[in-house]
């Protein structure tokens, strides 16, 4: 059994699709169960957030002609691959238009746009691919069926924006699933979404078809999950920063969400978490060179390298929250209870050796509203006097199981940094010891990583 995901890019055109699909089809017809979890096609999530935004503010004219270019993209598509028009998937791809239409125009009139709705309306990215992998399928002798999240039994909570598998789900997917098995039918599952218990549609974050991916790879208990890529696999850094950048053969489940979570745009934050209760490994592999070995995320560090990576987070600030907060935990419990009632994620945190501020490392998206949420919250407070903002701020990070307890990791990767003359701003090691983190100018951001990735010699294959 395996379970093989695919982005944007690898659906993004008839002839992607095409290549997508004989991955798939190449497994099936060696003997292997397959489940295809597929991402809208590339750039339609984007457009579908612009759509739903310029409807609640009143333009539906912009609206709409997204909206005709969507039709076009997809119904070409699916021409392309081979679709009949008046075949069921054809069918089944207009309908779906036709309701994400409707679902535009009820923003308008309304011009309110709940959480609910953006989630309803972003998730027919992912609804309208998985039947054009579905038809690729079919046109290759594989016989296919494309079911959404929910309907493959993906249960969730109601944290639409960012939903959480419910434990029930893990039981609802071999139910749905196996039949379609039995029957010699491949699924297809569209990315990214599953459904309340309600039925509502909800999404599982940005880059979450990975994680749909590994969900319903825990739930099957697959012998692997593939996150098939246009890259060789997991790198040391970004080559477009660093072109001497290698692949990383093997990383453990700890090591893959520090750099999930510090920036590397590889894998969903969140990915390895199902898949670690039955170790279940998962491959990241270039669709591009399907024989190459790609990246290996195991339970078990493979320690032949103190660093294994550096990463980088573009587009945070810095919000210090300052004044008398010397023997008051209370406050520093009410910035956090703050930031946590609205929702808004921190990066990284710091307080000051004289406990007189709080430091905190917020993305631009969050920051403002952060901003606002912790001036109103403490408006009436003599404590707090002090509110400063930075901007243009990144964060850095190296990443390795193999630095816990290794001597000078640290003082390596600061004498690298004040070499190329760069200021570090806050700096912030995980309890787990398996990255040190630094806030720094976003201009300095190039530099400090091709620093760090020189410091450690990471342009040295494994």
């Amino acid at each position: 059994m395996i379970i093989m995901k695919f982005g944007g890019t690898l659906m993004g055109s008839a002839q992607a699709i095409q290549h997508s699909a004989g991955l798939v089809a190449h497994t099936v017809q060696q003997g292997e169960r397959a489940v295809a979890v597929v991402s809208a096609m590339s750039g339609v999530t984007d457009t579908l957030i612009k759509v739903a935004g310029s409807a609640e503010n009143g333009d539906i004219a912009f609206a709409n002609d997204e909206l005709a270019l969507l039709r076009n993209r997809h119904l070409n598509t699916a021409h392309e691959l081979g679709a009949a028009p008046d075949s069921h998937t054809m069918l089944e791809i207009r309908e779906l238009l036709e309701t994400l239409r409707q679902t535009v125009v009820g923003v308008y009139l309304l011009r309110e746009l709940s959480p609910r709705s953006r989630d309803l309306i972003v998730s027919f990215g992912e609804r309208l691919s998985a039947p054009l992998m579905a038809i690729a399928l079919q046109q290759l002798g594989v016989h296919a069926h494309n079911l959404t999240g929910g309907q493959a039994g993906i249960l969730t909570d109601q944290h639409f924006g960012n939903a959480r598998p419910l434990p029930e789900a893990f039981d609802r997917i071999p139910a749905r699933l196996e039949g379609l098995f039995g029957a010699g039918i491949t699924p297809v599952v569209a990315g990214f979404i599953g459904e309340t218990k309600e039925g509502a549609i909800t999404t599982l974050g940005r880059g979450g078809t990975d994680y749909t991916a590994t969900i319903i790879g825990a739930a099957l208990k697959a012998d692997e999950v593939w996150a098939w890529k246009d890259v060789d696999g997991v790198m040391t850094t970004d080559p477009r920063m660093v072109p001497e950048a290698q692949n990383i053969q093997h990383l453990s489940y700890a090591e893959i969400m520090e750099l999930a979570f510090f920036g590397a745009k590889v894998l969903h934050p969140l990915a390895v978490t199902p898949l670690q209760e039955h170790a279940i490994p998962l491959r990241v592999k270039s669709a591009a060179d399907p024989s190459f070995a790609g990246t290996l995320i195991t339970g078990k560090a493979v320690r032949n390298k103190p660093v294994k990576a550096v990463t980088a987070i573009r587009q945070v600030s810095i919000i210090t929250v300052g004044g008398a907060l010397v023997g008051v935990p209370e406050t520093v419990a009410e910035i956090f209870d703050t930031l946590a009632r609205a929702q808004i994620p921190v990066l990284m945190i710091s307080q000051s050796s004289s406990m007189a501020n709080v430091s905190l490392v917020i993305q631009n998206a969050y920051a403002r509203k952060a901003m606002s949420e912790l001036k109103a919250a403490f408006a009436k407070a003599d404590l707090v006097r002090d509110f400063e903002f930075q901007e243009n701020i990144a964060v850095v990070a190296i990443v390795g199981e193999g630095m816990r307890g290794a001597r000078g990791i640290a003082a390596k990767l600061f004498s690298a940094l004040a070499e190329e003359g760069i200021n570090l701003l806050m700096i912030s090691q995980g309890s787990s010891e398996f990255n040190i983190s630094l806030a720094i100018e976003d201009r300095d951001v190039a530099k400090a990583v091709q620093a760090a990735h020189k410091a450690f010699e990471l342009e040295k294959a494994d």
